[in-house]
């Protein structure tokens, strides 16, 4: 059983610095990983369209095809992308609570956060960014938090998956060249490493 689902059955109360941290290790490097197979099938889709330039209907038909199945691949990678980020904020989140363990306990939030239900705490210790923090505004970040409503967590589409849908489409409509589309790539993959620098 992995920390994560141990973590969805217990308390935070059970769960040990160590093994946070090996698991935040593995998350950062699945998330690497994962980042370099989605360039790497980018860069096969512009191969791909290149080679369809100026070629006869039948090789356009089949590089089409090709394309069509590394854009699943591509979605599925982002789709793995997206959930290993989550799971990477929430960790990390978990190792500074953690941290802060006896500080929280002293101040009152440490009873709060251990009787929080599970799927509800994991939810709010994605939305927020305790890293780099002071421990007063981490304590204010997680209060403001617990404070918010639950339909509040509820997950929606982000600008990142909204705007390679948006590129995707165009390419496969012909309404932008494989250029175009890069440009709007890369700019997407800069924002995935901002949010993902610890």
């Amino acid at each position: 059983m992995g920390i994560l689902d141990r973590f969805r059955k217990n308390t935070i109360e059970r769960l040990s610095l160590r093994e946070l941290q090996a698991e935040e290790i593995r998350l950062r490097n699945r998330l690497e990983r994962l980042k370099k197979d989605i360039n790497q099938i980018e860069r096969k889709k512009k191969q791909l369209f290149q080679e369809g330039i100026g070629a006869d209907k039948l090789k356009k038909r089949m590089l089409a095809q090709e394309i069509k199945g590394l854009d699943m691949e591509q979605k599925l990678k982002l789709k793995d992308f997206t959930t290993a980020q989550k799971q990477y904020t929430l960790v990390k989140n978990l190792v500074i609570v953690k941290k802060y363990e006896k500080e929280l306990r002293k101040v009152g939030l440490w009873n709060k956060l251990a009787s929080v239900e599970a799927g509800q705490l994991e939810q709010a210790l994605i939305k927020i960014n305790l890293d780099g923090k002071e421990f007063d505004d981490m304590v204010e970040s997680l209060n403001r938090v617990f404070e918010m409503e639950i339909a509040e967590f509820e997950e929606s589409e982000d600008e990142t998956e909204k705007e390679l849908m948006k590129a995707w489409s165009q390419v496969e409509a012909g309404e932008a060249d494989v250029e175009e589309v890069a440009e709007k790539v890369v700019s997407i993959d800069r924002h995935l490493e901002e949010e993902e620098e610890p």
